[in-house]
Formats: structure tokens, sequence, C-alpha cells
């Protein structure tokens, strides 16, 4: 199964589940919960504050070594749109990448995730955690502050 058949197909639209495919075309469903959409509604809303350019969007699928994952929100800047539109799932990782964490989430899968999304371009993976505390990562690994945004709360 690809992403593809995933978008299309009708019995899986209404799902009150996040998506994912892993490596082997497998679907993997997480529940979503309020709190959850609620910590992304922030963030968007603190993004755009911040971000006089490109886009911020929400459940971004973006194709990965792994299978397609969906980031919970991402930013991407002009040239980004220029180059991939708004293709399902996009073949390159915006520059920015966030993961909300839920309780099912451990620190396994979002060094993993936040692995795949380097390795498809990504500049920056951010993890918004249950608290609503911030961590920063670089390629490079955990940095004190977003070097695409110095001044983004460390919280939200």
């Amino acid at each position: 199964m690809n992403w593809q058949d995933v978008c299309d197909n009708p019995d899986l639209k209404d799902l009150q589940y996040r998506i994912e495919l892993n490596g082997l075309g497998q679907i993997v469903m997480s529940p979503a919960s309020n709190e959850h959409s609620f910590r992304q509604s922030r963030l968007i809303r603190a993004l755009l504050r911040f971000f006089d350019h490109g886009e911020v969007l929400p459940e971004c699928s973006i194709d990965t070594s792994d299978g397609t994952k969906v980031a919970d929100v991402v930013w991407f800047s002009d040239d980004f749109y220029k180059e991939h539109g708004l293709a399902t799932p996009f073949p390159a990782a915006p520059e920015l990448c966030i993961e909300v964490l839920s309780p099912s989430n451990t620190e396994t899968e979002m060094d993993r995730k936040r692995a795949l999304y380097f390795e498809r371009g990504a500049r920056e993976v951010w993890i918004c955690a249950e608290d609503s505390s911030l961590t920063f990562f670089s390629e490079a690994g955990e940095m004190a502050t977003s070097l695409l945004a110095p001044d983004f709360p460390d919280s939200i």
C-alpha cells in the first residue's frame, strides 16, 4: 500500500486516528486527542507570528525511507513550495518538522522520526512535550534555541 492508496480509500477517510505507513506499506494508527490538537493549534499560531513568509501546515505527509510519516506541524519556505507545491506526500521534508508528543510515543520512535526527517532534508525538528515545552534539534543534535526562529519560546 502507498500513501495515495490511503488517501483514496473511502474506508479510511473518517477515522479518528492519525495514519502513517511503515516501510512495509502497512498502516500504523494512533488515536488523536483534543489535547494533542490544542498543542498543534498553539504551535501553528505561534509560527505564523514568527515567520512572515512560507507556509505552516498541520498533519503534513512526508515520504521517508521508512514509509510515509506525518509530521504534526511543519513550516516550509517559499522556495520549498516552488519546488514541491503541495505534493502528497512531500518527497522531501520541509525545513521545520514538529512532533507533538502523545502518551503512546516513545523516545526511540521520536529519535527515528527525527532521523528520517533529517535524512529527507529537514533543517530542524522540534519536539513538543506533553507539558508544552519544546526541544529544538538540528541534524547535529539538541540546540538551546532554534536557528530558524531564534526568539521562539521554549514553551507554548
